[in-house]
């Protein structure tokens, strides 16, 4: 018999309004008052993951300890919870339809006809499932990706109406994000769109129990009557989801503020347990109370779109947060960087910051940026891609090997600095083939990187294919560069920097996507500090 509660969170009136950080926030309530959660995000798009997307077309790719590329949301659920996901927590339309079809071409059905209902939805409910194995958590909450009428969601939302009819109301919950929007001219908010938005899912046989309404300020005693008697929700289960004023930290203060988890555990008929919200609320207060300011400018090919880089911003405000400064991010595009002028343009910053990307766009850019930096002692660094920009600018500047590139870039340089990794060489598919996941790091005793860390072995998850090319790590070393951190094995460069400078890191993997405000990354606690040195 499974123990589990089960809320489902869907979205109504428009994409975007937070279903992600809804989920996350709720996580982070029921935690905080004694309750184990796992958090799944379900994506209608019919790509097996979101890997082979362009970051402008899905934001960032997430990547879990287990190495599944995943939609950024989970990102946020990781940070607001402490959880850790994997690549049960991320299911996509096409996931579900490839798991199907196999059966069905294994002659697992015996010949009978595969559909939607029943095949689809049980698998859907398979995946769901999924997270009661092993250790059982108190709450699985379920993110419903897309909009509540897409034609692309409507095995899922027929897969959570079956579970509420097999397990009741009392282990299954569902709640409603939808929109109330204030008419410019009148003043007013408008309850006709959630109205709307309601029937819609109820002719779906989907009838929510809590609503949630993403409202300008907050619903009035009248507006929440008027809602909760169209829309046959009980008053005190509409809840006001006000825009926040300045961190998106501050959310769980705000449905906590709402009452959502009383009125979720209410609803579940679940323990109103004593809650212990002491960390957030310091968090909160070291947000409100930073007064230095310091600049960090950001490199990077995805600039225009915030959530290409989410993790990462997320990531240095966390360092902000530890060292109790604000960080002003400035984001510079690497194509406008060329040689005349890289020194104005990087002039007023107090750290610069080179993230991962692919592709030959901008790389010049921000070889120059990382030149700066070097030159004019800028805390800096390098992530991934950033941290192989570092590698060129050293073989270019230091060496005198003028034309060391990366093999990705150009496959007939005589100093290939950064090569393919050989067990990526004969691998023609793009999904999913990436040195994926997280692997151990060993770490040089009296490195900065250690004096970040205070240990000397780590694991941290990892995006890519290129690599530092070992043979040429004597002449590195011998001109300057210290590799402080390598696969166990010594064949994998992870962490490289520079001894003679004030801060200058670069690193193979993603340090942002373990970082949660309650825990920063060590690293960005270290850059940040560094860079805040700066500010006069």
């Amino acid at each position: 018999m499974i123990k589990s509660k089960f809320i489902f969170i869907s979205g109504g009136v428009c994409s975007s309004l937070g279903k992600g950080v809804t989920v996350a926030g709720l996580g982070c309530l029921l935690e905080s008052r004694g309750y184990t959660v796992s958090l799944q995000k379900m994506d209608p798009y019919i790509n097996i993951d979101p890997g082979t997307m362009s970051p402008y077309q899905h934001g960032e790719v997430f990547v879990t300890e287990d190495g599944a590329e995943t939609d950024l949301d989970l990102g946020y659920y990781e940070r607001f919870t402490s959880s850790m996901f994997s690549k049960k927590n991320s299911v996509t339309t096409g996931q579900i339809y490839h798991a199907v079809i196999e059966r069905e071409r294994r002659g697992d059905y015996l010949g009978r006809t595969v559909q939607v209902v029943p095949h689809i939805t049980n698998e859907i409910r398979s995946r769901i499932y999924e997270l009661c194995k092993n250790d059982e958590p108190d709450f699985i909450i379920v993110e419903i990706g897309g909009t509540v009428g897409d034609i692309e969601s409507l095995p899922f939302l027929e897969a959570i109406r079956q579970m509420r009819y097999e397990h009741g109301s009392s282990q299954v919950l569902f709640i409603h994000l939808t929109l109330v929007p204030t008419i410019t001219v009148a003043g007013e908010a408008k309850t006709k769109p959630t109205q709307h938005s309601v029937k819609e899912l109820l002719t779906f046989g989907i009838q929510p129990d809590i609503l949630i309404c993403r409202v300008a300020k907050h619903l009035s005693k009248e507006m929440k009557s008027k809602i909760s008697l169209f829309c046959n929700v009980k008053e005190e289960n509409v809840i006001s989801a006000v825009d926040v004023a300045s961190s998106i930290y501050e959310i769980p203060k705000m449905y906590k503020e709402e009452k959502l988890d009383e009125v979720v555990l209410k609803s579940l008929q679940m323990e109103l347990k004593k809650i212990n919200f002491t960390s957030w609320d310091n968090i909160i207060k070291i947000i409100a109370s930073s007064k230095k300011v310091i600049s960090i400018g950001v490199v990077g090919k995805y600039i225009s779109l915030p959530d290409a880089y989410r993790s990462l911003f997320e990531s240095l405000s966390h360092g902000g947060i530890a060292n109790q400064v604000k960080v002003e991010i400035i984001k510079i595009n690497p194509e406008e960087i060329d040689k005349s002028n890289y020194k104005e343009l990087l002039k007023n910053l107090h750290g610069i910051l080179v993230p991962g990307g692919f592709g030959e766009r901008g790389i010049e850019g921000k070889i120059l940026a990382i030149h700066y930096a070097r030159t004019k002692n800028i805390p800096f660094f390098g992530i991934c891609l950033g941290m192989q920009c570092a590698v060129i600018e050293f073989a270019r500047y230091i060496l005198g090997w003028k034309d060391a590139h990366s093999t990705e870039f150009n496959p007939k340089t005589p100093f290939p600095v950064i090569s393919l990794i050989e067990e990526q060489m004969e691998i023609k598919q793009l999904g999913g083939t990436m040195r994926l996941g997280a692997y151990p790091c060993v770490i040089k005793k009296n490195s900065v990187a250690f004096n970040e860390y205070k240990i000397d072995k780590t694991k941290e998850r990892h995006r890519h294919r290129f690599e530092f090319t070992l043979r040429f790590k004597e002449d590195f070393e011998k001109a300057g560069m210290e590799f402080s951190g390598m696969s166990p094995d010594e064949r994998l460069v992870e962490i490289i920097e520079l001894p003679a400078h004030p801060w200058f890191i670069g690193v193979q993997y993603h340090p942002e996507f373990k970082s949660k405000p309650i825990s920063p990354h060590p690293l960005f606690v270290g850059f940040i500090r560094a860079s805040s040195k700066l500010v006069k």
